[in-house]
């Protein structure tokens, strides 16, 4: 499909004219384009005249987005509409001379095909919010909602006079757990008042019938004033409820929607499950929780945002734990523990991609945009804007909502002169999530050109996150810096305002990279995609070297056996699940393919003589894909029949361990026989004993 431009400078407020719309048109390949002034205004003529086309529309400008897409919803405007920002990106920038390059790298991206539709995760939700929290709070929302929801309250501390109209169901407790999502949220409580309040009539029997006055219009006994005469419950009569037998039983329910006012949410993961909502005791965020709980009601999807191929896997190998990376990165507890496997959660995921970032043998994969997608808009931004004349390229990746957000405030604060806004050599990336990227989309930047690599974080952002892409930068960085590259390729950006964004940007500076840009794209899976893109860094590298050292926890590496203890007895490749470790068919050997392995553990976990550690580091000659032998010995024969089997060292840690053993006392010959010559001298020994248990 082909691809008109609308790019406009607002009202002359970015130097683009004649002569930028001819050098934009060469860059994307297109016609030269005409850039206008006042596109959302006096020449919104050519923009209706764009949309009878059936040619993707991409626009230069996202202030006026609503306006642009409300006129082509008007004229059932069949084109594909897309929206880029040139303005706050860079042409306010005190760069924006400078800027051309990027804003063609910009629209290229924008024009790329639409990426496959991913699957996707529904949610029903039926308007029951349970409000839980402080009294006064609770009943207080629970008034003000009841007439746009189904609402429930659980009284988790504190009183207040319950109301006088039974509206609403009303429960109070302690011990609470939530457990779920939109739409099937599971609340357990334990029942720790000896009233109940749903079951309560309000008649104030309790209280006329309470010698001690220690009921109150909040429906809570006093234990401290209760001399437990149970006057109450006999005032209270068939009702029934009151039942001090009943106090501190457990209690469940189900709810589509929680809002939780206590101080200190109960649910405590940096990210919260969609339909929670734990604004705590400020009433301004409460309002705005109440905003949205009224429209969250019906049916609703989301993307599946992973992709998980168990095949391959480091979690676990017979009852043995590896690799955990996943399970310690999400921040909203959507990855668990499965046996040998994990789990995820996907109406938990939020879409983070922090799992696939870690995950070092790709058997989590981001699906929105899938690696490839993202890989084919990086390398076009790369190679438009070379084409454009620009030179030593930057990228910026950034989430979609904050980090966009702030980005839009340092471009407004750039037009008045106050800041210097985003360099002409930068390229924002929006994505949906920050930590959605890791060293095989960085390393694969750096091979196609990009002189830094910089990911902005926010103080939204979870803790974890911000350590994850730490340490994957650390590891990039090392093994790009390891190659002889001089200069810092990769930056972490944490910012919170817009002059702390503009500082870091301006403190970010090119480094070296390779002297011919690579021409790959990015493979379905991570450690091809690895492969690519180190075989190219290589291959250009300013240093010729065989080996990098690279910190604990790395993706690459060997492992060292301690062949005195090793007994070969081959549980390590029972237990690799990424086919690095191997036997020989022909003789006792192990076998070790470097390339494949993800160090993730399990081999040292497995190994019954303790004789493996794990080595982290990049071997980049022949031997990283070749079969290097790690242990190796003469296979012993038995001494029956002359088959191999086993080895040597094997044989005598069995005489030495099972010596004392009544199957081989007095037989120890038997251990230095194969199976079957050890069943036949059993059997044909007549000085062996055997019971027949058919016979009485």
């Amino acid at each position: 499909m082909s691809t008109q431009f609308k790019v406009c400078n607002c009202n002359r407020s970015m130097p683009l004219d004649r002569s930028a719309g001819e050098r934009l048109g060469a860059a994307l390949a297109a016609a030269p384009l005409n850039v206008a002034s006042e596109l959302c205004r006096h020449e919104i003529g050519s923009y209706l005249t764009a949309l009878d086309g059936s040619e993707r529309l991409v626009v230069g400008c996202t202030q006026e987005r609503a306006l642009f897409s409300e006129l082509a919803q008007q004229k059932n405007a069949v084109a594909p509409l897309r929206f880029v920002n040139l303005r706050e990106s860079g042409g306010w920038s005190a760069q924006a001379a400078q800027a051309l390059p990027k804003m063609a790298a910009l629209l290229a991206a924008a024009a790329l095909p639409d990426p496959e539709p991913v699957p996707e995760v529904e949610y029903r939700s039926g308007g029951h919010v349970l409000i839980v929290g402080p009294a006064q709070q609770a009943l207080a929302w629970a008034a003000r909602l009841r007439n746009q929801l189904d609402v429930s309250v659980l009284i988790a501390e504190g009183a207040a006079q319950l109301p006088s109209e039974r509206a609403f169901p009303v429960f109070s407790g302690d011990r609470i757990r939530i457990d779920g999502w939109l739409g099937a949220f599971k609340v357990e409580w334990r029942q720790a008042n000896a009233i109940d309040l749903e079951i309560c009539t309000r008649c104030n029997a309790c209280i006329d019938a309470c010698p001690e006055g220690a009921i109150d219009l909040a429906y809570r006994i006093d234990s401290e004033k209760c001399a437990s005469q149970r006057a109450c419950v006999k005032a209270c009569g068939a009702i029934g409820a009151i039942d001090f037998d009943r106090a501190q039983t457990m209690r469940e329910g189900a709810f589509d929607l929680i809002l939780d006012l206590n101080e200190k949410p109960l649910l405590a993961m940096h990210q919260p499950p969609q339909g929670y909502f734990a604004p705590g005791a400020d009433s301004m965020r409460q309002a705005e929780a109440a905003l949205q709980l009224a429209q969250m009601v019906g049916e609703f999807t989301k993307p599946k945002f992973f992709s998980y191929k168990d095949r391959l896997c480091a979690h676990g190998r017979n009852g043995k734990t590896g690799c955990t990376a996943c399970i310690e990165v999400c921040s909203a507890e959507a990855v668990s523990h499965d046996g040998d496997r994990i789990k995820v959660n996907p109406n938990l995921c939020v879409g983070c991609g922090a799992c696939t970032t870690v995950c070092p043998s790709g058997a989590l994969s981001y699906a929105y945009p899938r690696a490839t997608d993202l890989g084919a808009r990086l390398k076009t931004m790369l190679d438009t804007f070379a084409r454009a004349g620009g030179e030593q390229p930057m990228l910026l990746l950034h989430d979609h909502e904050h980090g966009a957000e702030l980005i839009q405030q340092l471009g407004r604060a750039a037009r008045l002169g106050q800041l210097q806004g985003i360099p002409a050599s930068v390229m924002p990336v929006d994505l949906h999530h920050s930590a959605s990227t890791g060293i095989d989309l960085w390393l694969s930047a750096i091979a196609w050109g990009a002189t830094h690599v910089a990911v902005l974080t926010t103080p939204h952002d979870a803790p974890q996150y911000v350590e994850a892409l730490k340490a994957q930068m650390q590891l990039a960085q090392t093994i790009v810096s390891g190659l002889g590259y001089a200069g810092a390729h990769f930056s972490l950006i944490h910012a919170d305002e817009a002059p702390e964004l503009d500082a870091r940007l301006a403190d970010i500076s090119a480094a070296a990279i390779p002297a011919q840009p690579a021409r790959f794209h990015i493979a379905p899976d991570k450690r091809s995609t690895l492969d690519l893109a180190l075989d190219h860094l290589r291959v250009h590298a300013p240093l010729k070297i065989e080996e990098i050292a690279l910190p604990a926890g790395a993706p690459y590496g060997g492992i060292e056996v301690d062949t005195a203890a090793c007994t070969l007895c081959m549980s390590c490749v029972g237990a690799c699940p990424e086919n690095a470790l191997g036997d020989n068919p022909a003789m006792p050997q192990l076998r070790l393919i470097e390339r494949n392995c993800v160090q993730c553990g399990l081999c040292e976990a497995t190994c019954p003589e303790a004789a493996i550690s794990l080595v982290p580091r990049l071997l980049l000659n022949d031997k990283a894909k070749a079969a290097v032998v790690l242990n190796q010995a003469q296979p012993f024969h038995c001494i029956r029949c002359g088959t191999p089997f086993g080895t040597a060292q094997m044989i005598e840690n069995m005489l030495g361990k099972l010596s004392s053993h009544g199957a081989f006392a007095g037989n120890l010959d038997r251990l230095k026989m194969c199976g079957d010559c050890r069943v036949v001298d059993m059997m044909s020994n007549p000085n062996e004993m055997t019971i027949d248990l058919k016979r009485r």
